[in-house]
């Protein structure tokens, strides 16, 4: 490799893009984010917000490994169902505040994401997809055979919500919301850093071209596990917050098509986005719950073909593609005034 490419490669990695620098509008847009999570629970039926949020960051944890890192998961239940299996028993059976309990799925799931990619970074494409789809399905066996410790079929029931001894948090969903928002946006914030600093340009440099990544010596593997780990952390979290928020675990949330779900989440809110996931999210769990509010039992139906609709006339998502527009905006305002 010349020098000249070399050094390429090196600023690429050191110096984000003329269009992720700070701006007034990313400011604005923040703000904008901010407020809606405020207000969502006004809007919508608190339980329903709630999800929103925690499929959000779902989506953004299989962002940081499908957009960011080139990796698909279709084993993401796994560190999904496995925190709010976690996350219940430790509220059950110790009685700490809830947030302690999350905390401890969101390590637990960590914790098993380590050996599962360890063993899968070193395939990719259909491979790594296919590995990472055969460990959550081996999860979901153990989590239906433990029935003494996870219920089998019947799932983990009557999670409690204890929080410090604070009854409207533990029994009113209007109340959890805002507690669970914050656990969730503190997910987003770990998300944003990871994207934003030099270990996310590595990250994306890997998903580019890892030959030439590891030409200039970063460990490929390495990088790929610790993102996985990250992003295995990230779904936990947000399992946790969901299991907590229902009160119940189920089998369901171990289930391969809980991992389809959420790349349908992510891919309709736009790949390699970050912020896609919370809007695909906003989309698909709110267009679920009017449609079973309604009766409506083809549910599959409706957002199978929406997603076939917006992936036709959105090739980059949702966010994505309105992203796309004000970048373009915005480079030829600059050019005008250049010119």
């Amino acid at each position: 490799m010349s020098e000249q490419m070399t050094a390429k490669v090196d600023v690429d990695l050191a110096q984000p893009s003329i269009l992720s620098r700070r701006n007034p509008l990313r400011y604005v847009m923040l703000l904008a984010g901010l407020a809606v999570v405020v207000m969502l629970p006004y809007w919508i039926y608190p339980p329903v917000a709630m999800d929103i949020l925690c499929w959000g960051l779902f989506a953004i944890s299989v962002d940081l490994l499908l957009g960011f890192t080139g990796l698909l998961s279709f084993g993401h239940a796994a560190f999904w169902g496995g925190s709010a299996y976690c996350t219940g028993l430790i509220a059950t059976t110790w009685g700490v505040p809830f947030p302690v309990a999350v905390l401890g799925g969101a390590v637990f799931s960590m914790v098993i994401a380590w050996p599962i990619g360890y063993l899968s970074v070193r395939r990719t494409g259909i491979y790594f997809a296919m590995v990472t789809l055969a460990f959550a399905q081996m999860l979901y066996f153990i989590a239906n055979k433990a029935r003494d410790l996870t219920g089998g079929e019947n799932g983990l029931q009557g999670i409690p919500r204890n929080f410090f001894g604070i009854e409207a948090v533990e029994t009113d969903p209007f109340y959890f919301y805002y507690v669970g928002a914050v656990l969730v946006l503190l997910g987003i914030l770990l998300a944003w850093r990871v994207v934003n600093s030099p270990f996310g340009r590595v990250l994306t440099a890997v998903r580019d071209n890892p030959a030439r990544a590891r030409a200039l010596g970063y460990d490929v593997e390495r990088y790929k596990i610790t993102a996985f780990v990250i992003s295995a952390g990230l779904a936990g979290l947000a399992g946790g917050v969901f299991a907590v928020s229902h009160q119940f675990a189920s089998l369901q949330e171990l289930m391969w098509t809980t991992s389809g779900k959420v790349v349908l989440v992510t891919v309709l809110g736009g790949i390699g986005t970050l912020w896609g996931g919370l809007v695909g999210a906003g989309v698909v769990v709110t267009l679920e719950d009017y449609l079973a509010s309604s009766g409506f039992e083809g549910i599959g139906l409706i957002t199978g073909t929406i997603f076939v609709v917006i992936v036709l006339l959105f090739r980059h998502g949702i966010w994505g593609t309105a992203r796309n527009v004000v970048r373009r905006y915005v480079l030829e305002r600059r050019q005008r005034s250049r010119d």
